[in-house]
């Protein structure tokens, strides 16, 4: 994006034209995914429009402040990535790391207010910059200069557009920054570019030292391009510089997606005639970065250059292989989707909501896209790729950052984390790789209390995985915040890079405001090393172990290999030792020493008398250097649990059924699955438990159903649990014969004991009854589409007998969708007889008689039901008491169904030429005949 000049705050209304903000179709780039594939369709070849070789650079004068200054109000805030702005993050890491930041080694001024011969004429900075082996080049959106490692400035600072001085075109005339700088390690060589925009054709320059000297000559570059080419970003690769845009229409009204390029590095390293070869991709992605090669070791023979952008909760990778002697076989593949933890761009979906102190006026996040570098690095046994963007951290934002291994074959996100470790913002980061695997990790901080500031943190490569463990340092802390109403944005990206010398010396770039304003950006340079970096030339190697955490039992045991491998020089041998291990544990290596390069197995033998608990076992390998790794050490109680019945025991008639809560509690250790079984129940009963598995602390209903034909007689039922241990509890089993009769019809015992309850809403016990305290209710006062069913099985007397029972109807629906029921079952389900299917709201209790004399001495179900069809205003429900199987009372002197209320004419037989049917209403209630 360009930057916005002073005038724009005042004559917006003579803007050229506007760039509109990536918006949150490039964030949110998994809504439309392509599989790995060749996206050649969009591929073009142009050659440079223009080169030649500069003189010394120390010799040009210096370009004219404010040359082609373009003006662009500021970046309407994304939209949020969809279904993503309430995701909660799963890696924050929440606390400040305990151990202390390396302090900077070098910390000083770069280019902005505060620094002699430069004015501030727009915003933001766009700070960035890079090491070399004696210099430090930084650059920003209308600037660069030429400092040495210890702050002095040997060259600058001048306007970018001087290195373009005499070249002519829109490279000399305009100065339209985005611009990078970079150190191409492998040839001793700089690299500057920046975009021309301001007239057409569209340009972007790139520069490139025809010698180690950032100061001398430069071969020159104009490469042209139809659409606006917004936001490059430069990576150095061993084939090509490559370059990304966000291509707009040249009206800046219309994101047409993003664009790729290589520039031919070999003939330009030569200064030679070059082309670039470029693959455009559809709107839906944007945002893209190329990979940034550091250190010594080049990617594998034909590895392409990696390409990266996000999508929801994912990475999206593509692969560029350019082929300059045959054009045609370049290919550009992708994307590949790579899951990564949940996360939410910053200010729903990278807008505007970095609070300052001393001012409501907030500042951008640009969390819509990745932020540069791509740090590449092979480390020989494998390559990662570090890369962040800022994403939402509970009430505030933090730093996501990924390590990504194996780009060529399986990409895998090797570590992530966010960093946020209290309430302060943390945004607009960047991170790199040493030679050691450590990573620095540089951004900005500010707060309501806080004024924006450069601050840094980072990790050793044997520390826990995604955690920043080695404290956060400050480069330097604002004294003011940005003000002005208009002015939200604050840089595009900033820089850390690493010292080509050592290998091991990460620089870093961004910006701060030393007093309340708007146009008075100061940026810093600081350097900072992790102790555990050896530089380049020394034999050296580093050590990690598998699996980096262990959770082990008391007694028990367990092994991680404790990898080395040669980061430089030759092969050594390292001793292993270990330290931090708790008392009554023991820590061995086979072998106790490997050459470099080599692996051991750690054994941790835990005793029983271990303390459970958290510990850190630190693993040193020791050589010519000094090395460590951790693991975390998780010391667990032998798991154990105890298991009860309650009640303990059950009597039950032949053909009935009951319930007793087998209960589990933790003992010692953590909870375990545990399954029941049972055995010892009689033949012809069966016992089920609901559920068959329960995690130690939970409970399951164990169900124990007595058969018709069992044996009545007193039993014992063992009901064992097995998890790590095993365990038992016993229940007393008393089966007796059938009564001839109904179990707690009355349910006067105050529950539903002898009865079995099921359905969508269960029958429960209900106070007060018709008689008694008791009566069950089926159904519920709140409407539910299902069923409430209550059943026993009962032994029908011999001879004659009469089934008697009250009920009290409360339905509003009508008999078609809510029904209050009773049937007379076998015991395979089949219905034997209908005895009441009414829809009533009389609400008064009545009585239910029906002849059961045809089923003398046999055993039946007694099947009462509600259903209610679950319309919200007309719930259903029934009051049921007093049921009764009554031999006593002489059939023929019963009337059944006197008052039709079954709704049927059940009892009752109806002949004739027309026969008999059911009235509503009746005279009572809701039927007659």
């Amino acid at each position: 994006m360009k930057r916005q000049s002073t005038k724009a705050l005042l004559a917006t209304a003579v803007i050229a034209f506007v760039l509109v903000a990536l918006t949150s179709v490039v964030a949110g780039a998994s809504a439309s995914v392509k599989q790995d594939g060749d996206n050649r369709g969009n591929y073009e070849e142009k050659q440079a429009l223009h080169h030649d070789v500069s003189p010394p650079l120390r010799d040009l004068a210096p370009a004219s402040p404010g040359t082609g200054t373009r003006e662009k109000p500021e970046p309407t805030a994304p939209t949020p990535v969809p279904a993503q702005s309430r995701v909660p993050d799963p890696v924050v890491q929440a606390s400040l790391p305990s151990v202390a930041a390396p302090a900077t080694s070098a910390n000083f001024e770069g280019i902005g207010n505060g620094l002699t011969g430069f004015t501030v004429n727009s915003a933001p900075p766009d700070s960035n910059g890079a090491a070399g082996p004696n210099h430090f080049v930084e650059i920003v959106n209308s600037a660069f200069a030429v400092f040495n490692k210890t702050g002095g400035v040997v060259y600058g600072p001048v306007q970018t557009n001087t290195i373009w001085s005499g070249f002519g075109g829109g490279c000399q005339a305009n100065n339209d920054g985005d611009a990078t700088v970079a150190y191409d390690r492998l040839a001793n060589r700089w690299v500057i570019s920046q975009f021309s925009v301001t007239t057409t054709p569209y340009l972007q320059c790139v520069a490139v030292s025809t010698t180690g000297d950032p100061t001398g000559a430069y071969y020159r570059y104009s490469f042209q391009y139809a659409n606006f080419p917004d936001y490059p970003k430069l990576g150095v690769w061993p084939d090509a510089y490559y370059t990304t845009f966000n291509l707009f229409n040249p009206a800046g009204t219309s994101f047409l997606g993003p664009e790729v390029c290589a520039f031919d590095r070999a003939k330009m390293l030569a200064g030679q005639a070059a082309t670039q070869q470029c693959f455009t991709q559809s709107p839906t992605y944007g945002g893209l970065l190329p990979s940034d090669m550091d250190g010594s070791t080049v990617p594998p023979t034909g590895a392409p250059n990696y390409v990266l952008s996000f999508g929801t909760n994912s990475l999206l990778l593509w692969k560029f292989h350019v082929d300059w002697a045959t054009p045609g076989s370049s290919t550009f593949t992708g994307p590949t989707t790579i899951p990564v933890a949940a996360f939410s761009p910053a200010c729903s979906g990278g807008g505007t909501c970095i609070p300052q102190s001393g001012t409501s006026q907030r500042l951008d996040s640009l969390a819509d896209r990745l932020m540069y570098r791509l740090a590449y690095r092979n480390f020989g046994d494998h390559e990662s790729l570090v890369i962040n963007h800022s994403v939402t951290a509970g009430s505030s934002v933090g730093v996501r950052w990924y390590e990504l291994r194996s780009p060529n074959t399986t990409p895998t996100v090797y570590q992530q984390g966010t960093y946020a470790p209290d309430s302060s913002y943390r945004w607009m980061g960047s991170a790199a790789m040493d030679r050691n695997g450590d990573i620095g990790l540089g951004f900005s901080i500010s707060s309501s209390s806080l004024h924006p500031g450069i601050h840094y943190t980072g990790r050793l490569a044997g520390d826990p995985l995604g955690q920043m463990t080695q404290g956060e340092g400050t480069v330097i802390d604002g004294a003011g915040s940005q003000t002005g109403s208009s002015l939200s944005r604050w840089g595009d990206y900033t820089s850390m890079s690493i010292d080509p010398s050592d290998d091991c010396t990460f620089w870093y770039t961004n910006e701060y405001i030393a007093t309340n304003g708007a146009f008075n950006w100061h940026t810093r340079v600081g350097s900072f090393k992790f102790p555990s970096c050896v530089p380049t030339g020394t034999s050296d190697f580093s050590i990690s172990a598998t699996p980096g955490s262990l959770s082990i039992a008391q007694g028990g045991s367990g092994t991680s290999a404790i990898n080395t491998a040669i980061v430089s020089g030759s092969a050594q041998t390292v001793s292993l030792s270990a330290s931090g291990q708790p008392a009554g544990t023991t820590v061995s290596f086979s072998p106790a020493s490997v050459t470099s390069g080599g692996s051991s197995t750690m054994t941790v033998a835990v005793s029983a008398s271990t303390v459970p608990g958290s510990y850190t076992i630190t693993v040193t390998g020791t050589g010519t250097t000094t090395h460590s790794t951790t693991v975390s050490l998780t010391v667990t109680a032998v798991s154990d649990f105890s298991i009860s019945a309650t009640p303990a025991s059950l009597s039950l008639a032949q053909g009935g059924s009951g319930t007793s809560t087998i209960g589990t509690t933790i003992t010692s250790g953590s909870a375990q699955t545990v399954s029941l079984s049972a055995s010892g129940q009689p033949a012809g009963t069966t016992v089920s438990f609901s559920p068959a598995s329960v995690t130690s602390g939970g409970s399951s209903m164990m169900t124990v159903a007595v058969g018709a034909t069992t044996v009545p007689g007193s039993y014992t039922i063992t009901v064992t649990g097995t998890g790590t241990t095993t365990h038992t509890t016993t229940v007393s089993l008393t089966v007796t014969a059938p009564p001839g009769g109904v179990v707690n019809g009355g349910f006067e015992t105050g529950n539903l004991s002898s009865w079995s309850a099921s359905g969508t809403v269960a029958p429960a016990i209900n106070t007060p009854g018709r008689t008694g305290s008791y009566s069950a209710r089926l159904g519920s006062t709140i409407a539910f589409s299902g069923s409430s069913t209550l059943t026993q099985n009962v032994t029908v007397p011999s001879g004659s007998s009469t089934l008697t029972f009250w009920y009290q109807p409360h339905c509003t629906d009508t008999i078609t969708y809510d029904q209050i029921q009773m049937q007379i079952r076998n015991l395979a389900g089949t219905t034997l007889a209908t005895v009441l299917n009414v829809c009533s709201n009389s609400g008064a209790w009545t009585q239910v008689s029906f002849n059961t004399t045809a089923y003398a001495g046999t055993t039946v179900v007694l099947w009462f039901n509600v259903n209610d069809d679950g319309y919200p205003t007309d719930p259903t429900y029934s009051l049921l008491d007093d049921v009764a199987l009554n031999p006593s009372v002489p059939v023929t002197n019963v009337v059944q169904n006197p008052s039709f209320e079954t709704g049927n004419l059940s009892g009752w037989s109806a002949s004739g030429t027309v026969a008999p049917a059911i009235n509503t209403p009746g005279r009572t209630g809701s039927y007659s005949a």
